[in-house]
């Protein structure tokens, strides 16, 4: 069966046609690195690493590029504000450079305890300036851009495309909408390339028209096209993304190379919290760390992954221990599976209860079918029921049939879906990964009161032992997290 996937720019399916066979480049956009992040990060890195990693069991060659922007996003997502960088930086008196690698490495920390595999690559804005003054340049040689007191601008009247990943149409955009109408503008929507960098900017750059630093969108466009191509096969993020951030990357970039920029547009749907939207606002979000804190890697990515990519996620506590029960189940079957194999051996005349390849047929094909995920879970949920079955009968159990059973929950849950791995299956009475770090957050939070009551005596006596059994503590403006490295 052909893969088929949703498709942004056309709002349809299509079969996934790859622009070399057998390999597949995608870009997915990745955090500002100005605050920890939280579940709606999660719902987009998971739900891609899903992807990826059904991309690659699939037998495609996959190169998956991940940015991280350190510079040039505004707090209006747009063109006014102050970058979110800079505005933390001056909030927590630190360099802004300081700011971003503390956040790109927390953001790193919680990737990998979610379980979620590693890009090929991390390009930063700030290490790709040069490309993206190029760009720039390459834009205003050819008439799509214009400069005004060291600002360069996109002017979106001259791409006639503008807007068909959104819908929106220039005509129809209201100046000043979303903010004060900007007078160096030939029209309200035209987007800022290059920002002049006034006295007090510490983060700006030498380029042909001054002091200054890359506008958000064509951070994106550059470390793309770089590393995948001027057409590339996917590229993904946030449904919130589409409108600025996505529809001016396609407009620069086709501008610039004259070539379709993206064959497929995937976006993921938002998460509510307790039914209202996420906002830093006025609290109502949740962090990858606090999260973490209460529930284990598998019962979070179980969780992200019973709704569907394109769905919206609600988060709450009711739906998060649903998930830790599901998850649960899913663990233990599989850990029995495994015991029973340990313990069978070869039957005469076997006739096996059910066929594993039908259940690997039915995950593939919901997987097909633009990544459904939430099916692909109830597949296995129906694996897990036959399974159970099987080793609960009193019968002889067939080793070679189990051995079959277990590979394909570790085809499917672990190498696809990130449910499980050797250390989970693992019940020997050795804690896991999760209930290590579940363990160790508890005593960081024992060290962190003790603190603040001036016992520093019996705070440093924690660290010390901590640091014996390879546990290090690190201490932050924003908290402490802890780096372990065994013996």
């Amino acid at each position: 069966m052909a893969l088929i996937l949703y498709n942004s720019l056309t709002r349809k399916k299509e079969e996934f046609i790859p622009v070399q066979p057998g390999r597949v480049h995608i870009y997915v956009c990745g955090p500002t690195v100005y605050g920890h992040p939280h579940i709606g990060h999660a719902k987009s890195y998971v739900s891609f690493d899903a992807i990826v990693r059904y991309f690659r069991y699939k037998d495609f060659n996959v190169k998956y590029v991940q940015n991280i922007t350190d510079v040039g996003h505004l707090t209006d997502d747009a063109d006014e504000g102050e970058d979110k960088i800079i505005k933390k930086a001056r909030e927590e008196q630190l360099d802004p450079m300081e700011i971003a690698e503390y956040f790109a490495w927390s953001y790193f920390d919680d990737m990998r305890n979610l379980g979620v595999l590693r890009a090929n690559i991390y390009p930063r804005a700030t290490g790709h300036i040069t490309e993206q003054i190029q760009l720039v340049t390459a834009l205003l040689e050819k008439g799509y851009a214009y400069e005004v007191n060291g600002n360069v601008y996109y002017d979106v009247s001259k791409f006639k495309d503008y807007g068909k990943l959104s819908g929106r149409k220039v005509e129809e955009l209201e100046a000043g909408a979303r903010v004060g109408i900007n007078p160096e503008k030939r029209h309200p929507s035209d987007f800022a390339l290059w920002k002049r960098a006034e006295p007090e900017h510490l983060m700006y750059w030498p380029s042909p028209w001054g002091g200054g630093y890359p506008g958000w969108h064509i951070e994106c466009s550059a470390m793309s096209m770089k590393y995948l191509g001027d057409t590339f096969d996917i590229h993904g993020g946030g449904l919130d993304n589409i409108f600025p951030h996505h529809e001016c990357e396609i407009a620069q970039s086709e501008a610039a190379t004259g070539k379709p920029f993206v064959n497929y547009w995937m976006h993921n749907n938002m998460v509510t919290v307790n039914g209202s939207k996420m906002s830093k606002s006025t609290g109502n979000f949740i962090t990858i760390k606090d999260a973490l804190k209460k529930y284990s890697m598998t019962t979070l990515r179980y969780f992200i992954l019973s709704s569907h990519y394109r769905s919206r996620l609600d988060i709450s506590d009711e739906a998060l221990k649903a998930a830790e029960t599901g998850a649960d189940k899913l663990i233990s079957a599989i850990r029995n599976l495994k015991k029973a194999r340990e313990n069978a051996r070869s039957v005469p005349a076997f006739e096996a209860p059910f066929r594993p390849d039908e259940f690997r047929s039915r995950f593939e094909e919901v997987m097909d079918d633009d990544f459904n995920t939430p099916r692909a879970v109830a597949v296995l949920f129906d694996l897990t029921r036959e399974s159970n079955s099987y080793v609960n009968s009193g019968k002889d159990l067939d080793q070679s049939f189990l051995e079959s059973v277990e590979n394909l929950y570790l085809d499917t849950a672990g190498k696809v879906l990130g449910l499980i791995s050797e250390d989970i299956l693992t019940d020997d009475g050795r804690k896991t990964v999760a209930e290590v770090q579940k363990i160790i957050q508890m005593t960081i939070d024992i060290r962190s009161n003790l603190r603040e009551k001036k016992q520093f005596e019996l705070a440093d006596d924690i660290r010390s032992r901590l640091g014996k059994i390879g546990i290090t503590l690190i201490d932050k403006p924003e908290g402490t997290t802890f780096e372990f490295q065994p013996e």
